[in-house]
């Protein structure tokens, strides 16, 4: 058995006596333990307590003894929500945004998702790992320890594939926790911007059936929202997805309430991000969940 003692912590995060999912006001409880030690025997938390109680909880200590000297430890960051896998930036869209256009408008002419998915389409899956490894180590070293990364820069076969192999690859390399999610419905592609049925099939025949072979993700996301998808489409890509075990995470209620708080509760989801346009019927539907 593998065991490491931390010693002289000045200030221990997230001391809870139980191991139980914190909710609603219990969320704004963090306990912490001065002048603490912590146990871990073969990466597993096994004991933590205060200095003073440590010949007790711990009567034999371990060879590897850390001594942090008074510096904290607090639990890693979760990161739910990344798109840490793109080629390039797109700073230069904030000219628009200063000049007051919509988020919308800058899509609509070719900018923002549509621009991260041309630049991406011209770069090799070495140049994409290359940059997304640079930004997890980068993350890794500000705390976090487990991270959610979405596709939906690709927008065809072949670039939403190179995104998820490329997350494949990273999981298989780092020692962050890392979950993939397949957002091949983040926006329609030009050529299918009158043709949405034929860029569902193209999903739903030809991506996921590779994805689910070569499991190159855990959940499934589809932006839902005006000009992009519709709740009906996205239920139509999320229960495809299903089949080959993806749980849905949606993108719901960035710009408009269109109903896919409904469809999103209807297909089970894990999680529905971004939430900025909440209407009283929108609260509603979540006080049944």
């Amino acid at each position: 058995m593998s065991a490491i003692l931390i010693i002289n912590i000045a200030t221990l995060v997230g001391t809870h006596s139980t191991n139980t999912l914190l909710k609603g006001k219990a969320l704004a409880n963090l306990p912490a333990i001065e002048n603490a030690f912590l146990l871990i025997e073969d990466g597993i938390i096994a004991e933590f307590g205060a200095m003073y109680e440590l010949e007790i909880k711990v009567p034999q200590l371990p060879k590897h003894i850390i001594d942090a000297q008074d510096k904290t430890i607090l639990p890693c960051w979760c990161d739910s929500h990344t798109h840490i896998v793109f080629a390039k930036s797109r700073e230069d869209e904030f000219v628009d945004k200063i000049n007051g256009m919509s988020y919308a408008e800058i899509a609509a002419k070719g900018g923002g998702i549509l621009n991260s998915a041309n630049k991406l389409s011209e770069a090799s899956e070495d140049e994409l790992f290359n940059a997304a490894w640079q930004r997890i180590t980068d993350v890794s070293k500000l705390g976090t320890g487990a991270i959610e990364i979405k596709s939906g820069y690709g927008l065809s076969v072949n670039a939403e594939l190179k995104m998820l192999r490329v997350i494949k690859k990273l999981k298989q390399k780092s020692n962050l926790n890392i979950k993939a999610t397949f957002l091949g419905a983040h926006t329609y592609p030009l050529a299918y911007k009158e043709n949405h049925q034929g860029y569902i099939d193209l999903i739903v025949n030809e991506m996921l059936p590779v994805i689910g072979n070569e499991k190159l993700a855990d959940y499934i996301d589809v932006f839902c929202e005006t000009g992009f998808f519709s709740p009906q489409e996205m239920e139509i890509i999320c229960n495809a997805g299903k089949q080959y075990g993806l749980k849905p995470k949606l993108h719901i209620n960035q710009l408009n309430s269109i109903g896919g708080i409904e469809s999103a509760i209807k297909l089970n989801a894990v999680s529905v991000d971004h939430l900025e346009t909440m209407t009283s019927q929108d609260v509603c539907c979540f006080k049944f969940i």
